[in-house]
């Protein structure tokens, strides 16, 4: 019983520290307000951008029209969906069987929801969405001649990431995947030098291994 009263109170807690949360962020897109005649300029709540409303919205009519200015501002916001529309994309893995069976308790994924699987996909299958978005631009890659990745492997294909390590002949020595990404950047592309860490050459790989996915692992093969 007295369990049950402190998760009560907790609850209540939460709920009240969220209503203030939202009432000072709505402060806050209202603070930076200017009005000149029935319309008033107001900051977005992302703190971003700005929006013309009427001076006497609120409720609904408001949220619709920020969120109508956020989405002019961000062209790009379904870019993941648009970017699998345009080229192919192997899936992520189902991990829907991590919530079965012995998958409980002590085990380490026992505490995960499938809400946890789901961010994981999608922010696996973001990460790989990049790499293909970059893949196919040249000017995302930094090309000096306009050449894509794609020209040469559309959707990926001969790149065998699943070979890696292996002596590469064109470097004369043993490469990892990254290693013949960076040769391709140089030579075809003519692009700019990419640590390994960069974000874009990390994308990279995502994208060419994910298009590899079922693929068994046989490093060294020619």
């Amino acid at each position: 019983m007295r369990n049950t009263s402190i998760m009560t109170c907790i609850g209540f807690i939460v709920l009240c520290a969220a209503f203030v949360s939202g009432i000072l962020m709505l402060q806050g897109c209202q603070k930076e307000a200017t009005v000149s005649g029935d319309k008033m300029e107001m900051s977005t709540c992302d703190g971003q951008g700005s929006a013309v409303v009427a001076k006497d919205a609120q409720g609904q009519e408001l949220a619709d029209a920020l969120m109508a200015q956020w989405k002019r501002d961000h062209p790009d916001r379904n870019w993941m969906e648009a970017e699998k529309e345009a080229h192919e994309l192997m899936p992520p893995a189902d991990n829907s069987a991590l919530l079965q069976g012995g998958q409980a308790g002590g085990h380490t994924y026992g505490q995960h929801t499938e809400r946890d699987l789901i961010t994981w996909a999608r922010e696996t299958e973001k990460f790989a969405l990049e790499g293909s978005r970059i893949f196919h631009n040249a000017q995302l890659l930094g090309s000096t001649v306009s050449v894509s990745c794609d020209m040469c492997h559309p959707h990926a294909s001969n790149t065998h990431p699943e070979t890696y390590p292996k002596f590469q002949l064109q470097l004369g020595r043993v490469a990892l995947l990254r290693d013949m990404i960076q040769w391709c950047i140089d030579n075809p592309v003519r692009g700019a030098k990419l640590k390994p860490d960069d974000p874009r050459m990390r994308a990279l790989e995502a994208y060419i291994m994910a298009q590899r996915t079922g693929t068994m692992m046989e490093y060294g093969k020619h």
